[in-house]
């Protein structure tokens, strides 16, 4: 069987190249013995004819096709990579490979007991009996003993000769390092596992310790226990940016887009927006959790951040803290307007209601600073963006049209004063690469006289 292979990150379909690059490899003459059709053999040798007392079948001459393990172990590699159980699939791999080896081992014993002669002492297979000659019996008896011998957990007839004892002392040599290496590696799988709730428990282990020095105590402590709690519950403590720490950039990129964009897109400031700047900002959001009577913020606070409830509920509630003036759910977003910094804006970028938490809520974050750092690349969404933030505020009212038109025009005064200035520096620029030009040229054209005023003064010399 020819496999496709990749070829500078590509699948290579091309049979020409496959088969070039499958007969590259020293292991196809494997493949080609494992093929070989060694079952014609029993035209002359049938299992048929085969009698208990002339054990073991000529089933022997089938042997080649263990050669066709190195594939199966690829078989696994590939398997567990693209699998998305891993562990579990480790550890089932790990049991089969225990089962063959004892299956093996249990084949040896019985050959070895047809080779010195079935009931010929006590530590061979007793085949007296009309039990003992049926097939499953000699089968689960010998699956039994390599059990016993290899994990040196039972006791088992004791070696009469030579043989038998070398036999027996190949087995439990086999049994300590073979098992001892399994068994290490399935404690290391189930302690991979569970690596993350250790890491999670040895945190909150650490704040208690801590809480209980600094004698915290109280309903303040019962919240932090709770917070650790839900936040197990709710996504396993999972460490998101070590988790993709390993991915280049751009895939990076791609998974906070396929996660994150659908909520980036609810922000009314955002929508019809280019793909470039969402696929921007959604790098920049970062995932807040607040518990219950937590407030997000308060009114007159200036606003630094904009937020996006991806799951929970919040609650906009008077100066009093009790009456509730409105309740936002999922999907909702607040003070998207505060970190544009939008000049003439009534409130002056300050919060104007305090949000509160009603449960646990999950809110996505988007800070100004983010915010700024990536529209300096995109001046036409600035632009697009700001004027959108101020539809919003005149539909509220909370917009001062002369401050707004004084602080349009400064800018537009500045900006035109830095494009006047930038073309300025394009033009001396432009002329200073000139100015180099000719003077690299008289440059060569003064080495070439002085050249021929060196030849001419050499030659009348001569």
């Amino acid at each position: 069987m020819i496999i496709r292979y990749l070829e500078q990150g590509l699948l290579v379909r091309d049979a020409s190249k496959l088969r070039k690059h499958y007969f590259s490899k020293e292991r196809w003459w494997l493949d080609l013995v494992s093929m070989l059709p060694t079952d014609l053999a029993y035209i002359w040798w049938a299992p048929s004819s085969c009698a208990a007392t002339r054990l073991p079948c000529p089933i022997i001459v089938r042997i080649n096709r263990l050669l066709r393990l190195p594939r199966m172990w690829e078989w696994f590699d590939r398997t567990e990579t693209a699998t998305g159980y891993p562990n579990a699939f480790r550890i089932c791999k790990v049991v089969l490979a225990i089962l063959v080896l004892i299956h093996w081992n249990a084949c040896l014993y019985f050959a070895i007991s047809y080779a010195l002669g079935f009931s010929s002492d006590n530590w061979v297979y007793n085949i007296n009996g009309a039990k003992n000659l049926t097939l499953s019996r000699q089968y689960i008896y010998s699956f039994y003993w390599s059990t016993l011998t290899l994990t040196t957990i039972g006791e088992t007839p004791t070696p009469e000769n030579d043989a038998e004892y070398l036999f027996v002392v190949a087995d439990f040599l086999a049994g300590v390092l073979i098992f001892a290496t399994i068994v290490g590696n399935i404690g290391s799988m189930i302690s991979n596992m569970n690596v993350t709730r250790v890491e999670f428990q040895n945190r909150m282990d650490g704040v208690k310790q801590y809480m209980a020095f600094r004698k915290v105590g109280g309903e303040l402590e019962a919240r932090v226990i709770r917070w650790f709690a839900y936040t197990w519950a709710q996504s396993g403590a999972l460490d998101e940016e070590r988790v993709l720490a390993a991915l280049p950039d751009k895939l990076k990129a791609e998974i906070a887009i396929r996660v994150h964009m659908d909520t980036l897109r609810q922000v009314r400031i955002f929508q019809d927006c280019e793909p470039g700047l969402l696929e921007a900002l959604v790098l920049k959001l970062k995932l807040q959790v607040f518990s219950p009577g937590d407030y997000i913020c308060r009114k007159g606070d200036v606003g630094k951040e904009m937020y996006i409830v991806k799951r929970g509920s919040l609650s906009v509630v008077a100066d009093d803290g009790v009456t509730v003036l409105a309740t936002l759910g999922a999907g909702s977003v607040f003070g998207e307007v505060s970190v544009l910094e939008i000049a003439g804006n009534r409130t002056g970028n300050r919060r104007t209601a305090n949000v509160r938490s009603i449960g646990y809520s999950d809110l996505f974050c988007l800070a100004k600073r983010d915010l700024w750092e990536t529209l300096a690349d995109y001046p036409e969404a600035r632009a697009s963006l700001t004027e959108r933030g101020c539809q919003l505020l005149r539909k509220d009212g909370l917009l001062d049209e002369a401050v707004f038109a004084s602080a349009q025009h400064q800018q537009d005064t500045l900006e035109s004063g830095v494009a006047k200035l930038e073309q300025t520096v394009e033009n001396l620029n432009l002329r200073l690469a000139r100015l180099l030009a000719e003077y690299s040229a008289s440059q060569a054209k003064l080495k070439q006289r002085i050249s021929k005023l060196e030849e001419r003064s050499t030659i009348k010399k001569v």
